[in-house]
């Protein structure tokens, strides 16, 4: 056998050089790549690992060499491709002499403005500048100006700074999917913009703050209001929905006056959704609570954390424990939810729940991690989403569905709205709640009839369903390949929702698909791995208000937005005695509570959340909590151990975090009794920027346009027959609404988003909705 050649490189590997630097880098890979690899510095506008190439600043020209012969021309290292033997040298009089003129020729028209944008110390043109700019310019001509447009609350413009990199735009189309932003015009004239000065509307708008290279794009909440050097970055987590991206709370003097994202590649890579990044404005909204109160009298009075906690602790003392109820609001801690526990217990009660937005408790379902983790959603090559409004209830999972999408996956849903989603559907089955379960039965037909055996629970109902082409066409590209089934947050909350979910669940298990079920909450997770659940003989959430209990602890909720039938939670808490830790204190909470203790909320104070992956990440105090407010881990142990209960002998969080323990939640195989619906049922989803306390009171985010008015929505031919027209206000219940025609909205449906200070006390999800005109 005859000696052949042999490479030390791996077959999908090339062997290049880098300034003297010999490294290995993938086929098919950038030379910019190659050299963030090894650590060498490439000057670069326009790139950004993350977008698609596009090559147009050429900040990054360098020299190359290929085969013992060098280019005539510096290559920009953003858009040439390795080879083997390749040797590139960054810093070479040729190289460097480019790169200079390039910069040299990008300020041309860049304001001196330096000392008044937002973006001064932080400033990728200004570093680049430092290094690579002139100390005078050979151009003398006017700079030209361009007008800005106004994109909305979120994100503030200045485009006379714009040197064209196109980041934006790439960002908008191929993250976002929502083609918002273009260039107009060419040459020197090209301008970038939404073409007729409309708001942009993605969820996700902040990032392009991220990616702008200059000061053109910057944070309108934040204008004006710091310096980069004057802030101090603490890690953090977001904390508005269970993902729990990992991001940067910029801090002065301990107040949080910006946030960004903290890289994490298998969470939320290095994006944010707007709702984690502006929400901070909401901590600090006029009804923040700075001390304890009591209500004496009918007068609310401020009063001292002793005499507070005295009052709590007797109104607790009065109330047999077969009597309180502790509802928890489930982006509680697990450190704040398992002293809530050891309350609990020591005042003998078994009253205990987290799921507040719940309404179907037949089968005790508490949340669980996904099945197929979040990083291997982008991988996906089919998905069905189940009463998901994805964008808006995880906008970064829904992200990362976007980017299977653009690889070919079919995307299947079964929804009682037809939601917008950034990327085209493969199919959907658009149905009013009460035909929910059915539209789901007809595909786990089409499983059986794909040969899976349908468990016994669900059989007859299986067997009765109507399926048809268009759902074995579903259930084979469930089975072609890598999927998931996602039950999204308007499943989980729904009146059936144990219907959806065993099905659900027998389809993702016939088909090999992973079961992702989007918990409600941020810390849904962690709650259930401690059992923030009824006990034995314990009543769930939804029956603790049914049959009113005489005292309730309520923890870090707020009636009625955070629950699923706001007029019954209102009717039960202000009957009975209401002891209430919260951050702030809303006009309903002062009617129903007898005394508040102000709490910190997450960026103020240390925690632990779990995420959909079941990854516990730690949080550290990165603000300072207002005035006499507390963690409420702090506040809890100071009650405890004022009534003498077990479990609150430790002396500082190690102490706590020693004795916590995990409790198995026992899941029944029960299914909620299905009812038949006649006439219009209501539709209720949380909107994106009303679903907690803080989010409600985060100014810019609900001037944004995703923040709907609230409205009666009905599709054109339900108007007609109720015999409605756009704009025509109808009373519900003890409110009044407008009418609002959506194409989206299902025969036999009616959609009232909840959460809105006017619809949170109307008919549950589900319920029976009469309409009369005013």
């Amino acid at each position: 056998m005859s000696a052949q050649p042999t490479s030390n490189a791996a077959p999908d590997l090339v062997n290049i050089e880098i300034d003297g630097k010999p490294t290995q880098i993938r086929k098919g890979a950038m030379i910019i790549e190659a050299a963030d690899a090894v650590g060498i510095a490439i000057p670069r506008f326009c790139y950004h690992r993350k977008l698609p190439i596009a090559a147009n600043c050429r900040m990054c020209l360098v020299d190359v060499e290929m085969g013992g012969r060098p280019m005539p021309k510096p290559q920009p290292a953003c858009a040439t491709p390795v080879g083997e033997g390749m040797k590139v040298t960054t810093r070479s009089d040729k190289a460097l002499k480019f790169q200079k003129d390039v910069m040299e020729f990008l300020l041309i028209n860049h304001p001196l403005d330096c000392p008044i944008c937002d973006q001064g110390g932080e400033c990728e043109l200004q570093d680049v500048a430092l290094g690579y700019g002139r100390s005078v310019s050979r151009y003398t001509e006017r700079k030209r100006t361009i007008a800005d447009e106004n994109i909305g609350p979120l994100v503030a413009t200045e485009m006379t700074r714009c040197i064209q990199c196109t980041r934006c735009i790439r960002f908008t189309s191929e993250i976002a999917g929502t083609y918002e932003l273009g260039g107009m015009n060419r040459g020197e004239n090209l301008q970038i913009g939404t073409y007729i000065g409309k708001t942009v509307e993605t969820e996700l708008s902040g990032n392009i703050i991220d990616v702008c290279p200059v000061g053109a794009l910057t944070n309108k909440p934040f204008q004006f209001k710091a310096r980069a050097w004057e802030l101090i970055a603490k890690p953090s987590v977001a904390y508005h929905d269970a993902l729990g991206s990992n991001l940067w709370l910029h801090v002065r003097r301990g107040e949080v006056l910006r946030t960004v994202p903290r890289d994490n590649e298998p969470v939320n890579e290095c994006w944010l959704s707007d709702r984690d990044r502006y929400s901070h404005q909401g901590m600090y909204a006029a009804d923040r609570l700075h001390a304890p109160e009591v209500k004496r009298n009918g007068q609310w009075q401020a009063t001292t954390w002793d005499d507070a906690l005295a009052v709590a602790a007797e109104t607790l003392k009065k109330a047999p424990g077969s009597d309180l109820g502790v509802l928890v609001h489930p982006a509680t801690t697990n450190e704040e939810a398992d002293l809530l526990m050891r309350l609990a217990r020591g005042l003998g009660s078994a009253h205990v729940d987290h799921r507040l937005r719940q309404l179907d408790f037949a089968d005790n379902a508490v949340a669980t991690r996904f099945e197929l983790p979040v990083a291997e959603v982008s991988q996906v090559k089919a998905a069905l989403l189940v009463g998901s409004d994805l964008r808006h209830e995880m906008p970064l999972l829904n992200h990362r569905l976007h980017q299977a999408t653009k690889v070919g996956a079919k995307v299947f849903a079964v929804n009682p709205a037809d939601f917008e989603f950034n990327y085209k559907l493969a199919a959907t089955s658009i149905v009013p709640p009460q035909g929910m379960a059915d539209a789901l039965l007809a595909l786990a037909k089409a499983a059986v009839a794909a040969g899976a055996s349908a468990p016994a629970a669900l059989a007859t109902a299986i067997g009765a369903a109507q399926s048809d082409q268009g759902d074995s066409d579903a259930i084979a590209a469930l089975k072609a390949g890598k999927a998931v089934v996602i039950l999204g947050e308007a499943a989980v909350t729904h009146p059936q929702a144990s219907w959806l979910r065993a099905i659900a669940r027998f389809i993702a298990s016939a088909t090999g698909a992973g079961y992702n079920e989007l918990p409600v909450g941020a810390n849904a997770l962690g709650l259930s791995r401690l059992g923030v659940v009824p006990g034995a003989g314990g009543l769930d959430a939804q029956s603790m208000l049914a049959q009113p209990r005489k005292a309730y602890v309520l923890y870090g909720a707020e009636p009625p937005h955070d629950f699923a039938d706001g007029a019954l939670a209102l009717k039960a808490l202000g009957a009975a005695q209401v002891v209430a830790f919260s951050a702030f204190a809303s006009p309903a909470l002062r009617e129903v509570a007898d005394v508040i203790l102000p709490i910190a909320l997450l960026p103020e104070m240390d925690g632990t959340l779990v995420n959909v992956d079941g990854l516990e990440q730690g949080v550290q105090a990165g603000a300072k909590a207002p005035g006499e407010a507390r963690p409420g881990w702090k506040v809890l142990r100071a009650l405890g151990g004022s009534m003498q209960l077990a479990g609150f002998e430790f002396d500082d969080l190690a102490g706590l975090r020693d004795g916590i323990t995990a409790r198995a939640v026992a899941a029944v195989d029960g299914l909620a009794e299905r009812k038949p619906a006649a006439g219009l049922t209501r539709l209720a989803t949380w909107p994106i920027y009303r679903s907690d306390a803080v989010l409600r009171r985060a100014t810019a985010l609900n001037a944004h346009p995703l923040n709907r008015a609230p409205a009666v929505r009905l599709n054109a031919d339900e108007a007609q027959r109720q015999g409605l027209a756009e704009g025509v206000q109808v009373r519900i219940a003890d409110s009044t609404l407008p009418v609002v025609v959506d194409r989206t909205v299902p025969d036999g449906a009616v959609w009232i988003e909840a959460a809105q200070d006017i619809t949170a006390t109307l008919p549950p999800y589900g319920a029976a909705i009469t309409l009369s005109k005013v």
